[in-house]
């Protein structure tokens, strides 16, 4: 089998997470010091726009219009929310990325922040996820004493920071308006106010960004490396980008795998999952988690993307 090319794993090792210079060697925060230096926050947001990424956490609502969203007017702080709650059963790919190569996520996050020119950013993470809290913490300082976080980063007068919050540990957490409330110490029950988005009203009712681990980790390719070249990396027309899939079940290699957004279910279960084990055969499996329907048979090549999904009414 032909290995797929990695972006978002392409510092993966077998047993640790990439270190700081790892991930420099590889060009890491080199997106993060071109921005700074050289683009407007206005045509950063047109980029993610323009590239097509669309958000990693479900509902795949484009990550362009999310950040473009963030009012730029008025005066006080706008925050950025990096959410790593993942409670669906079955899902783990942001912790697993988290593992990889923690840098990535963060220089997400500060890029994130220069665009939409937020001060403050949160990573809110489920508490059985504390090995991974405490990695973030651990290289959030490495960041701060190389320069690319805290106050002044790289020179440019503009300051960004980040504090891991834990959650307490409620499934309904990794819902935005219930997310916003944990975060302030409140209880977290969902509030949908008709016409008004965390964007506009968030953390304290200021304007925040939500975006999920592996939203955030693209962020930095497309800077990189241009919002066609990401457009291009989709198995379909109508996607954008590599996705990460989590296998889990009656598979010979359960794990979390890099493939092109839109691969068909039955080439991620039998090549890269290396197929049923014996005496076991499809009947259905879960898509996105408990919260989603269960596929039976008849989806077996259907890609995985949220247009081909939206065609079949899922």
């Amino acid at each position: 089998m032909k290995p797929k090319k990695q972006i978002l794993f392409q510092n993966r090792r077998p047993d640790r997470a990439a270190t700081f210079d790892e991930y420099r060697a590889s060009g890491g925060y080199k997106a993060l010091e071109d921005s700074i230096r050289n683009l407007e926050p206005a045509g950063m947001r047109r980029m993610v726009l323009d590239s097509g990424l669309r958000g990693r956490g479900g509902a795949g609502f484009p990550t362009g219009v999310k950040w473009k969203g963030v009012p730029q007017d008025g005066s006080g702080p706008r925050y950025v929310v990096c959410n790593t709650d993942e409670m669906e059963p079955g899902t783990f790919k942001d912790r697993v990325l988290v593992n990889v190569d923690p840098h990535l996520v963060i220089e997400g996050m500060v890029l994130a922040g220069y665009a939409v020119q937020a001060s403050e950013a949160f990573f809110f993470i489920r508490p059985s996820y504390e090995q991974e809290a405490e990695l973030i913490e651990r290289e959030l300082e490495v960041a701060r004493q190389a320069g690319f976080l805290g106050n002044n980063i790289l020179g440019s007068g503009f300051s960004f920071d980040v504090v891991v919050h834990r959650s307490a540990g409620r499934y309904i957490c990794g819902e935005a308006s219930a997310q916003i409330k944990a975060i302030q110490g409140n209880r977290p029950n969902p509030e949908k106010i008709p016409g008004v988005h965390t964007t506009e009203r968030g953390l304290w009712s200021r304007p925040t960004l939500i975006n999920n681990v592996e939203t955030l980790a693209c962020t930095p390719h497309i800077f990189r490396n241009g919002p066609q070249w990401f457009n291009s990396l989709a198995a379909t027309e109508a996607g954008a980008g590599t996705k990460l899939y989590c296998v889990s079940g009656r598979v010979q290699r359960p794990g979390c795998y890099e493939l092109p957004l839109g691969t068909r279910l039955g080439e991620i279960i039998e090549e890269e999952a290396g197929g049923l084990k014996p005496g076991s055969r499809f009947k259905a499996c879960l898509p996105g988690g408990a919260s989603s329907r269960l596929l039976p048979g008849s989806y077996y090549d259907t890609p995985m993307d949220f247009d081909s999904f939206k065609k079949k009414g899922l």
